[in-house]
């Protein structure tokens, strides 16, 4: 008889939650491996390139789009690769080339014309993405590394976007068991009562501003940018520190981010400004 001890030697059991844990671990990955050739796909198709049965494939299609690495268009249904796969990817850069390309002149005439520091963002999940920026030319600026993340219910750039999503998105990102929201400073709003209130002033004006929401001393004002669906998909923004914002007009800078915005807009195929931009602009 074969000595227990020298037949087994090397080969490590793996313990049933581990192989599920394996098990799962692989279907996730069939499923980002099956939506990184670049075409949005329903759960069905999903399930049918991957082998996965539907339940099986919209259980991980939820989980993913919960952690960043997948996202769904509210229009269609369907979903694509998240932003979360291109910070891990290196590819964020190569998803936002044209939106970076189209803002990247209007962020540096922004910046000409105030001397504060512009930014270009994008939505992911419940937080903003800085995916470009130009520095003020002041000594005393706002920095904020690219690629990083924060907040969206504390930042103008996030409730810019926010405040043209639908009531239901909104409920999903922030549902009743999350409040009070997450406070950053005294003036951080943290109800979706005060943020609703909030978003139907930005539709109104057209731009969202954050005055020491999301960091003491730093005010900063921000307009969405649309994309060809008609979606809010980024946020121009001009942020600096209060001292210095405060001797601004909150409203001409706004009316200043609306007109290059809209420019924006129009380049990535929206056939329509930001509501009232127009008139901004004549």
């Amino acid at each position: 008889m074969a000595d227990p001890g020298i037949q087994n030697r090397g080969v490590v059991p793996i313990p049933a939650p581990r192989r599920d844990r394996v098990q799962s671990l692989d279907r996730a990955l069939d499923v980002l491996e099956t939506l990184a050739h670049g075409e949005e796909l329903g759960v069905s198709e999903v399930a049918s390139r991957t082998g996965l049965v539907v339940s099986t494939a919209h259980r991980l299609l939820a989980g993913l789009s919960d952690r960043g690495y997948v996202g769904r268009n509210p229009a269609t249904g369907r979903y694509a690769l998240g932003y979360k796969v291109m910070e891990l990817a290196g590819g964020l850069e190569a998803r936002t080339a044209a939106m970076r390309a189209a803002a990247r002149p209007h962020l540096e005439a922004l910046q000409q014309a105030t001397g504060e520091t512009t930014n270009l963002v994008i939505l992911d999940a419940d937080r903003v993405v800085y995916i470009d920026q130009v520095e003020g030319s002041h000594s005393v600026r706002m920095f904020t590394e690219l690629g990083s993340s924060a907040l969206a219910h504390t930042t103008g750039s996030g409730k810019a976007i926010l405040a043209h999503r639908s009531p239901e998105a909104i409920v999903k990102l922030y549902p009743p068991s999350r409040e009070p929201l997450e406070r950053l400073t005294s003036r951080t709003l943290t109800s979706v009562e005060a943020l609703r209130h909030d978003f139907m002033r930005i539709r109104r004006r057209g731009y969202a501003l954050d005055s020491e929401e999301h960091e003491a001393g730093v005010t900063c004002v921000a307009t969405p940018i649309f994309d060809s669906r008609a979606v809010a998909c980024g946020a121009l923004s001009i942020s600096g520190p209060t001292a210095r914002m405060a001797q601004a007009d909150p409203g001409e800078l706004g009316r200043l981010l609306r007109r290059h915005a809209a420019v924006v807009s129009a380049g990535l195929g929206y056939d329509e400004s930001p509501e009232g931009a127009r008139a901004d602009a004549g």
